[in-house]
């Protein structure tokens, strides 16, 4: 019984192993890609294990703006531009959710529900459907190719005002009341109450937001036609070139492991207020 008992408790570790390996290898693939010249790559050879042109590779993407057969933007700035651009989107949706979220919650107005039911609609509009006439009041506004085209449209978030609404309705009426009689404010009550509450909702909404931002490719492809506003995701397409005679793979593989490192940062640094945020049931 024992034994039979422990073959099935290894099943789920096997299932969940299994799935690693499937989701890694191609990390893996592209890492030691990275650390190879692009003649190994393309003779379609790649060892798995590291080669020894790691340093130079992650050099010259990192600060060359030049491969061996296509010139492109220093991967730095590209980072730069999708890191500025990743943060300013999840602060910006944070705070504009957490206001909106508040006003709706806890104050009584005329109107209160259709504000919010005009928000909660817009989840049924995919970008796609208002990107057109978005791209047309920033390119009159003067605001392509710059941060602002690139952020102000992405950070107004219906999901995160509705999670936000909802879980301020959690929030017990007595707590409401104490603080009244005490002399707080609403903004008092906003900073010294709801949002040290709402601390495990903004860290899990940081990291979600933070991705999002991190990767979006429609928009900036859109609003941006420089090179120096070039973000990573974009970069990469582009260095892909338009045929195999034009592509650097093994810097194309660099860009895409420091492609990846921001992000996996930010879930490291974030991860037990992240998972404490998505599953605690005691509000």
């Amino acid at each position: 019984m024992i034994a039979r008992r422990s073959w099935t408790d290894a099943i789920p570790h096997l299932v969940l192993i299994l799935g690693v390996a499937v989701f890694a290898f191609p990390i893996y693939v592209a890492l030691v890609g990275s650390t190879w010249d692009a003649g190994t790559i393309g003779r379609g050879r790649l060892p798995l294990v590291p080669g020894p042109d790691g340093w130079a590779n992650y050099d010259q993407a990192l600060f060359g703006d030049r491969g061996g057969r296509i010139s492109y933007v220093p991967v730095s700035q590209m980072m730069w531009n999708s890191f500025v651009m990743a943060m300013v989107i999840t602060v910006g949706k944070i705070v504009i959710s957490l206001l909106s979220a508040y006003a709706v919650a806890f104050f009584r107005f005329p109107g209160r529900m259709v504000f919010f039911w005009m928000i909660f609609i817009t989840l049924m509009l995919p970008v796609e459907v208002r990107i057109v006439p978005t791209f047309e009041v920033i390119s009159d506004l003067g605001m392509v190719n710059t941060f602002a085209g690139l952020t102000v449209p992405l950070i107004a978030s219906a999901t995160a005002t509705l999670l936000f609404r909802q879980f301020f309705l959690t929030i017990p009426d007595e707590l409401v009341e104490a603080a009244k009689i005490d002399g707080a404010g609403p903004m008092r009550f906003f900073f010294d109450v709801v949002l040290p509450l709402s601390r495990t909702n903004i860290a899990a909404l940081f990291v979600i937001l933070f991705i999002y931002g991190w990767n979006q490719y429609l928009w900036p492809l859109l609003v941006t036609s420089t090179r120096e506003m070039e973000t990573i995701v974009i970069g990469i397409t582009k260095m892909l070139g338009t045929s195999d005679a034009q592509t650097d793979w093994n810097l194309i593989m660099a860009t895409t492991i420091l492609a990846l490192l921001p992000p996996v940062a930010v879930v490291i640094a974030m991860m037990r207020t992240f998972v404490k945020g998505l599953v605690d049931g005691d509000k």
